[in-house]
């Protein structure tokens, strides 16, 4: 007899095959033909608010795996927290001025009038822009970011740049700004300043030189030395402060030399190519000095404190000019001579100590790094080209003591990958020590939780000892300082703020073009023929950066500052971070965000830095194609953020094999509930198998650790204890024993839907754990889950699945009541240890050729009085826990010699003895039993199965 159609086997059209990469647009699509995003911030009307502010990525170039990994991140996030039961909207945005973009329109037309005018040229940037927003959009709405992708907010939105000037406003109102001449950071090639945040450093090669400051009077020296010269009064041999510096060109801006009013100074008499003369160094410098010099020997005729030194008067390498030594505290013995030529308008630490001496700031060098035509020797020749002219005037004067090529870190522009200089010009500054901001912001920071917490400290050092922020720009797309200027004093109109206003209504308007295109008269009236308009634009980090004010303003219902969370890459520290604290605490003296993340960058296997010249670049939208969006963000969520974070195609493809075993864990889940209506079906918790308690029970406990884990922001860990518990209690001990009860016990029989009970609970639950991260997959389970009254059309209108609570003392699964009231809690951790000891001893059974699968055999457990009571509750269920035709617990006195010691058990006191079962093969259930042919009806079945199919059916209320 055919028993086939009596056994309950499973039936899902859930596919086994993801088919990623073809499923995953088709659901997007369905996503955006029902607005999705617009349903779910209807579902989370009225619930707390969580204030997630996305950092802009600049709107140039395809998404890399970088920004993939930076936006599913944010995603995990918010999608997280609308299931933990807040009102968390996503709105993404794009960070649309800056020198990235001008330079593209450069490329193309040229540099502003050329073939376009100012006007046009803004146009054109615009344009860009916007074609680079949808392109990079589409590629984020690809990865299963579900954000409000019609509403994004861009930097050149009108609203947007009407109130960051009014942002502006608030902090030039609040008496952070100033004006100043400094020197900045300049870029050659971009022909304007940069902000900290767009310089990094690479190894150059520079001239290295050592440089003679001849001594002006000789006397007044060897008065400063004192009793400590062996000199005779008056016999100084041409005495000279020695300067070392990888910067010639800056010297025609030379105003003095600095030294340290603690180190120790000496002069050294030295004969080099025939010439003896006497040079002043540090003491601790003088070795590598003479080594430069190729000079052999030397005397010592003095010494003196770098203090005594303050007031020299030095002659100027090649201008007839009088320098003075002054004192700083920068000056440093890790290189050079220990007395540093100052250019106060070419170095910040030159132009700090030249404040306190009221040196000239002094600038030769034009915008686009020439020389003046003003500058003697050097007129018209770019700055670097000029080291070797420097060098030769310096050898024909002969005060050039030593010439080397030298390497070392050098500051670039990060756009063009070209050194920068220092060059002083009027600018405008947000100052640090202006009205505390400084003070204030270091406040700030100790309030934020930073994760990981190393950030803390980092972003603190940052802000601690960097200097005034540089927030103008000499450039065409940015939005522009709003600022009407006296045409002879440079001052500010007095009526500013009121002015930027206007501005700012007219930009709201008309965008930036309202500006640059608004007649002075039509603001100031009479005062028109004595005010000019700013040129300048804002730093584009002063846009990202007022994210927080301009974003909440103009969506005050999704928005609301301070934000309870910014994510980043690490670099943001120095970056989005760093410009939007400032600005908050330069408006509301706080932080703009309760809460940071960050990530570390991507890498390779072997930890180095993706490049093309190496090629292990790994770009999303392959792996999307070959693998699936979920594959990539299993990827994602399943590595350490903190630190670096390691791909390459080995690994993916492992991430892709842990995504099957937990696909296949939920498609036999599904496969088991075809016929189960839970408002039918449902076994009260008091009621279901001793079993299916435990797993509702440990679903329970890992779903308070998952929701913990989400709202900590750690990932990895979500992906470790969903993909254990897949493995490991389902798949190893949970479905592999409740197949039998699933399969062979009568379809509406408690046994089985007490299993199903069980498995429609964990299923419901593990598809909410799964939808921030596995998205698509969690979109397409939802698909297939058991009909429920009010169940929301999406995974992501739903909130975290309430599992029924043990009301058990101490949480302990217990017997369940009204199938033998009073037992023992069962220790299903020992049988779960158990039934790992039975199988690395069928195992080697199997290897020997004694058995084949489990159920031939017949375990015997031996136990001590400590362990019996371990096992012996279970009764004749003990079998179904082990998966074997019999199973039998007895005293540990009689164990026969060759039982094996149950290792994982217990260390002692629990033995096995496994033997083959003689008795014949149900051919239903295919357990050996002995009453198998004794039922004349069934002559092929065994006594239970005959109860299943003909009976009621049997009761378990074990396992």
């Amino acid at each position: 007899m055919d028993y086939k159609h009596t056994v309950n086997l499973p039936q899902t059209e859930f596919p086994m095959k993801a088919d990623l990469a073809r499923r995953e647009p088709e659901m997007i699509a369905a996503w955006k033909s029902k607005d999705l995003y617009a349903q779910q911030r209807r579902a989370a009307r009225g619930r707390p608010s969580y204030t997630f502010v996305d950092g802009p990525p600049y709107a140039n170039g395809s998404i890399h795996l970088g920004h993939a990994v930076n936006k599913v991140l944010k995603d995990i996030v918010v999608k997280s927290h609308n299931l933990d039961g807040y009102d968390a909207p996503f709105i993404p945005g794009w960070d649309c001025h800056g020198l990235p973009i001008e330079h593209q329109i450069e490329k193309k037309f040229g540099r502003v009038g050329g073939k376009l005018d100012a006007k046009a040229f803004r146009a054109a940037c615009r344009a860009y822009a916007a074609e680079q927003v949808e392109g990079q959009k589409v590629d984020f709405v690809r990865l299963g970011v579900l954000a409000d992708w019609d509403r994004p907010y861009l930097t050149m939105l009108p609203a947007f740049e009407a109130n960051q000037l009014r942002a502006f406003a608030q902090i030039w109102q609040r008496g952070h700004v100033y004006k100043g001449y400094k020197p900045v950071h300049w870029c050659l090639d971009c022909r304007s300043s940069l902000a900290e945040a767009e310089v990094e450093y690479e190894d150059r090669t520079s001239p290295s030189i050592d440089v003679r400051y001849a001594v002006v009077d000789a006397a007044d020296l060897l008065a400063r030395l004192g009793g400590s010269t062996t000199a005779p009064a008056g016999a100084l041999h041409s005495p000279s402060v020695v300067i070392w510096t990888t910067t010639p060109w800056t010297l025609p801006a030379s105003q003095a030399v600095t030294v340290h009013p603690e180190f120790d100074y000496v002069l050294v008499r030295v004969t080099k190519d025939g010439s003896t003369f006497d040079v002043l160094v540090a003491q601790g410098l003088l070795p590598a000095v003479l080594a430069r010099a190729g000079v052999t020997e030397h005397t010592i005729v003095g010494e003196l404190p770098g203090a005594r030194l303050e007031g020299l008067q030095l002659r100027h390498p090649f201008y007839e000019r009088t320098v003075p030594v002054i004192l700083g505290e920068h000056v440093t013995l890790d290189a050079g001579t220990g007395a540093v030529h100052t250019a106060p308008g070419h170095g910040l630490d030159d132009y700090i100590v030249g404040q306190r001496y009221s040196l000239p700031v002094d600038n030769p060098v034009g915008g686009d790094g020439r020389f003046l035509a003003s500058t003697p020797l050097f007129a018209g020749l770019q700055v670097f080209e000029a080291n070797e002219k420097v060098v030769e005037t310096l050898r024909e004067g002969g005060v050039l003591l030593a010439y080397a090529p030298y390497q070392h870190s050098y500051p670039h522009c990060w756009r063009h990958k070209t050194p920068v200089i220092f060059r002083a010009t009027p600018q405008w500054f947000v100052g640090m020590e202006r009205e505390g901001l400084r003070a204030h912001a270091m406040a700030e920071i100790r309030k934020v939780k930073w994760t990981p917490a190393w950030g803390e400290n980092r972003i603190y050092a940052m802000i601690e000892n960097r200097p005034d922020w540089c927030i103008s720009r000499q450039r065409t797309w940015g939005v522009p300082i709003p600022l009407f200027l006296h045409r002879e004093t440079g001052e500010p109109h007095p009526r500013t703020v009121e002015l930027i206003e206007a501005a700012a209504q007219k930009v709201e308007q008309g965008g930036i073009d309202a500006w640059f295109d608004l007649d002075a008269a039509e603001l100031l009236g009479a005062d028109a023929a004595q005010y000019e308009k700013s040129k300048d634009v804002m730093d584009v980090w002063f846009d990202s950066g007022v994210v927080h004010h301009c974003l909440s303003t103009t969506r005050p219902d999704d928005v609301r500052s301070p934000a309870d969370l910014y994510l980043e890459g690490s670099d943001q520290h120095r970056g989005w971070f760093h410009s939007s604290l400032l600005t908050s605490v330069a408006m509301h003296e706080h932080a703009p965000y309760r809460g940071v993340l960050t990530h570390g960058f991507t890498v390779d296997e072997k930890g180095r830095k993706m490049s093309k010249s190496l090629g292990n670049v790994i770009l999303p939208q392959k792996v999307i194609g070959n693998l699936g969006a979920d594959v990539l963000r299993l990827w994602i969520a399943s590595t350490d953020y903190a630190n670096e974070i390691a791909v390459s195609d080995e690994i993916l493809k492992r991430t892709a094999d842990s995504y099957r075993r937990m696909r296949n864990t939920v498609r036999f889940l599904l496969g088991n509930l075809f016929d189960f209506d839970p408002a039918r079906d449902a076994v009260p918790l008091e009621q279901l198998v001793a079993l299916d308690r435990w797993a509702i029970e440990r679903a329970r406990a890992l779903q308070d650790e998952i929701v913990e884990a989400y709202r900590e922001h750690q990932f990895h860990v979500i992906y470790q204890k969903v993909h254990n518990f897949c493995v490991v209690d389902l798949g190893a001990f949970w479905l592999d024993v409740t197949k039998d009860r699933l399969y062979t016990t009568p379809t509406a029989g408690h046994p089985r839907r007490s299993a199903q009970t069980a498995q429609w609970h964990v299923v419901e639950a593990m598809v909410r754990w799964l939808a921030p991260i596995l998205s698509f997959t969690a979109e397409e389970i939802w698909r297939f889950l058991p009909a429920v009254a009010g169940r929301p059309e999406s995974v992501f209108l739903a909130e975290w699945h309430v599992l029924p609570a043990d009301a058990a003392k101490d949480g302990e699964p217990r017997v369940p009541g009204g199938l033998g009231s009073g037992d023992a809690p069962i220790d299903w951790d020992a049988v779960i240890a158990l039934k790992a000891d039975v199988a690395g001893v069928l195992e080697g059974l199997r290897n020997a050729g004694t058995l084949g699968a489990p159920l031939e055999a017949s375990v015997d457990v031996w136990c001590d009085a400590e362990h019996r009571a371990r096992f012996a509750s279970l009764g004749d269920e003990l079998r179904f826990a082990l998966i074997t035709s019999r199973a039998a617990v007895h005293d540990a006195a009689a164990r026969p010699a060759d039982a094996v010691p149950a290792t994982r058990v217990a260390k002692d006191g629990v033995w096995l003895s496994v033997t083959p079962v003689t008795d014949p093969k149900c051919v239903r259930c295919w357990h050996r039993l002995p009453d198998v042919g004794t039922h004349a009806a069934h002559p092929e079945l065994c006594g239970r199965c005959v109860g299943n199919i003909e009976g009621p059916g049997e009761q378990r209320r074990f396992a």
